[in-house]
């Protein structure tokens, strides 16, 4: 629902401030006085491009800014979320156009795009001007219409659930084809990358480990000759190292009885000498265990070449990286292998998923078409009632069997405007006035039904008077008690509905500057306001009573 509107250095508007009201707020004036103006302004919150010939003052920017409650607006809410944008109890939107023809749009002080303005906007306005009724354009305002009647929104939001999962399927189905056509391609290299690491068959670490056994290997020589010195040394030379200890160790034991410090001396050598010795086991069990064969030698240096191949192949740099490849394109290699049965399974599921929709579309049509001739009798009828007694609309069900987002239907509102037989597209024949009215009555009958936005009607009555008119502004009420309206109208009988009554004029300031006022009347202005529409700018006390009769 619009709550406020400010415009301020706009057109022949200096500033502007206006409060709504919740149902049907009929705004008149003089012609010329800025009504249109108003509505331009608006327009740029809609999310239209604007230059700056609109700025009254060049040297400051032009700013439209409306306030809209949206606590409770779903779809609205739900195109912020999708634009990642804050939701808000109120959401203000605000246009700026400075004098160097630079245009910014923001929601919630958040900068938008025109484009990302007028979607989200599409969901909190429905104008509806002479020449500029796009509504019966949109393919979905149809189905919307016709569910609305014939009471089949519940089964459409089952079938649009169930639609919405058949398309993920179908977009699995084919992103599953996409691969498998490319795993296809890709096949044969995968497998002889895949039995390459299985037959080289790396266990962790092994590259590694094998590079530095190689390194050792590559000096056994030189490790064995110095092992065997130092053990030769220590046990087995002509003077072996640790006989010589063991010598020296047992002299200080014999002199311990009567030096006591020799005797701790002597605990320690004798320590060495164990130590020592467990060293010279030790060397001799490594030297033992150098492997001087030339084949293990070969052995390990064919191991690492191939290892070194691989990483370098695949860039991995270690083996277990390797080894997670291999993991890899097993996985790889059986989900191809899965693949067609998959594929097989997830078109039977398509299958069943479409036969499901079809019978559900069906029952939706039937439905449709069981309200259609109804429907558009009642259209005709109020048609009648608003100044079109020999116009005629007739709306065309075609059931069909492509499956879409409403069901299966083609739906068509045709329009006759003379009885002529001739039924054509309503949005092509129908003029800007005719839609208008049109629209008036489609949604009048559906507003219980229909979750509709604020909705304008630009000078709606256009062209009728007397009872037409009346009819015009009772459909109008009827409207508002659902949805808030606003109107533009320079009809008595359709102001005289109005819940609340804005008055647009030119006033005066300074030299030669004339500016768009507003004004909320009260009940005795507004009396005045409307027998002035009826006798002019002095009305008679006929007028006036007639007005006092209209308000009610």
């Amino acid at each position: 629902m619009l709550q406020k509107l400010y415009i301020r250095n706009y057109a022949i508007i200096d500033k502007l401030n206006i409060s709504f009201d919740p149902h049907l707020n009929v705004i008149t004036g003089e012609t010329g006085a800025g009504k249109s103006i108003i509505l331009g302004a608006l327009s740029l919150i809609l999310g239209e491009r604007a230059d700056t010939s609109v700025l009254i003052d060049r040297e400051e920017k032009s700013i439209v800014e409306a306030h809209f409650h949206t606590e409770q607006n779903e779809h609205f809410n739900s195109l912020l979320e999708r634009a990642e944008l804050d939701r808000e109890a109120v959401t203000i939107i605000r246009r700026e156009i400075s004098a160097t023809g630079k245009s910014r749009a923001f929601v919630n002080d958040t900068p938008v795009t025109l484009a990302l303005l007028n979607e989200l906007t599409s969901a909190l306005v429905d104008l509806h001007r002479q020449f500029d009724n796009h509504a019966l354009d949109e393919h979905a305002f149809m189905f919307e219409v016709m569910d609305a009647v014939a009471e089949s929104q519940p089964m459409l939001v089952h079938y649009r659930s169930g639609y919405a999962r058949y398309k993920q399927l179908q977009a699995a189905y084919r992103e599953l084809t996409g691969q498998q056509e490319q795993w296809q391609k890709e096949a044969d290299y995968k497998q002889f990358l895949f039995d390459e690491l299985e037959q080289a068959a790396f266990r962790p670490a092994e590259i590694e480990e094998a590079e530095q056994l190689l390194k050792q290997l590559s000096h056994a020589e030189q490790i064995s000759t110095v092992l065997q010195t130092v053990y030769t040394a220590m046990e087995e030379g002509e003077q072996p190292f640790n006989n010589e200890l063991k010598r020296l160790y047992q002299q200080l034991q014999s002199i311990g009885n009567v030096l006591p410090d020799a005797a701790g001396l002597a605990e320690r050598m004798h320590s060495a000498l164990l130590e020592l010795r467990d060293i010279a086991s030790e060397l001799d069990r490594l030297q033992q265990q150098i492997d001087l064969d030339p084949g293990r030698l070969q052995q390990l240096q064919d191991r690492t070449d191939l290892g070194y191949r691989l990483l370098k192949k695949h860039g991995a740099q270690h083996t277990d990286e390797l080894l997670a490849i291999h993991r890899r394109l097993a996985d790889e290699l059986m989900q191809q292998s899965n693949a067609g049965q998959r594929l097989q399974e997830m078109q039977q599921e398509i299958e069943r998923c479409a036969a499901k929709l079809q019978q559900e579309a069906a029952a939706i049509s039937k439905k449709r078409t069981a309200r259609a001739d109804a429907f558009s009798a009642q259209v005709n009828h109020l048609l009648g009632l608003v100044g079109m007694p020999n116009a005629s609309l007739r709306i065309d069900i075609t059931p069909g069997t492509q499956l879409q987002e409403y069901g299966t239907d083609q739906i068509a509102f045709l329009w006759d405007a003379n009885k002529s037989g001739k039924f054509l597209p309503v949005q092509k024949t129908a003029s800007g006035g005719e839609l208008s009215r049109i629209m008036l009555c489609i949604k009048a009958l559906t507003a219980k039904a229909l979750a509709l936005p604020t909705l304008i009607f630009d000078e709606v009555d256009a062209g009728i008077s007397g009872e037409a008119a009346r009819q015009v502004g009772i459909l109008l009420r009827s409207l508002s008690d659902f949805h808030q309206v606003l109107c533009i109208t320079h009809q008595p009988q359709v102001a005289a509905k109005g819940t609340q009554h804005y008055y647009v004029y030119k006033a005066a300031e300074g030299k030669e500057q004339i500016k768009t006022r507003v004004r909320l009347l009260g009940a005795d202005e507004r009396v005045k306001a409307i027998a002035q529409m009826i006798g002019g700018a002095e009305p008679s006390e006929a007028a006036m009573e007639n007005a006092r009769e209209l308000v009610g």
